[in-house]
């Protein structure tokens, strides 16, 4: 019925990145909707750590989910909640697609409550909604915005924004779920550039010398076209490459390492 949760994590270079910060995300949504594990916190991480080392992967996908309830509306008609880890093979992205950038819109769909937007929960429609909106315009994503125009989010990453005088922009979280990965760029970029969280119009976006955007996958990536016109120059820019390669240094330091056979 759409009230489980779930985290979407990578393994990279036998290393389960952000393992930590996910289920802490994760036990951030069971709270907010009352679900129990049906073992130990403690537990629930070695079973992810232990089912992603049995894959034997060097790079795989790895999607934990937490739900509950019968066939019915009320959770209640299921005494105990169901845990699952899939793993799938995946292989590293290509340069080339940190090299070319995405192309983007403006997504018809609106950004989700405020409510339920900081949930990750399995009520993915207005994303899948947005996915398929990007592909029929011929872009790699959509963005949403709020019902005050602002900036949210991209269907599963976040966005932010260089600006003219080299600042990164992020959107309030208000709107958007706060992506670990995201989360993460902004640490790294306070070395790097001043970091301000601020309401972002479209407008905004036209300006920006580059815009950015985070994710599990991508971690951080350009986008080089938004609505059919140019991004700064076209091509990625000198601010989000560096925050890209320190980004990814960071993210591989801070991995867990996959247990040993």
């Amino acid at each position: 019925r759409g009230d489980g949760v779930f985290e979407s994590l990578h393994v990279t270079e036998r290393r389960i990145l952000e393992l930590d910060a996910h289920l802490e995300r994760l036990r951030r949504s069971c709270a907010v909707l009352g679900l129990v594990p049906p073992c130990g916190w403690d537990e629930l991480r070695g079973i992810v750590l232990g089912t992603a080392s049995a894959a034997g992967e060097d790079h795989c996908a790895v999607k934990v989910l937490l739900g509950r309830g019968g066939m019915g509306v009320d959770p209640a008609e299921c005494p105990e909640s169901s845990f699952f880890v899939i793993v799938t093979r995946s292989r590293p992205l290509p340069e080339s697609f940190w090299e070319k950038g995405l192309a983007a819109c403006r997504s018809a769909i609106p950004a989700k409550q405020a409510w339920l937007a900081a949930i990750k929960s399995t009520n993915y429609l207005p994303n899948a909604l947005m996915t398929r909106e990007a592909r029929e315009r011929g872009v790699d994503v959509s963005f949403s915005f709020d019902e005050n125009n602002f900036l949210a989010e991209a269907a599963i990453a976040n966005v932010g924004v260089i600006d003219r005088e080299g600042r990164l922009l992020m959107p309030r979280f208000t709107h958007a779920l706060p992506g670990t990965t995201a989360l993460l760029a902004m640490e790294i970029a306070k070395s790097m550039m001043e970091v301000i969280i601020t309401d972002i119009t479209e407008d905004i976006l036209y300006a920006a010398s580059e815009i950015l955007i985070f994710g599990t996958g991508p971690e951080c990536v350009a986008v080089t076209r938004y609505e059919g016109k140019t991004v700064g120059s076209g091509h990625p820019g000198p601010a989000g490459r560096g925050l890209r390669s320190a980004l990814h240094d960071a993210l591989l330091a801070g991995g867990t390492p996959l247990l040993e056979s």
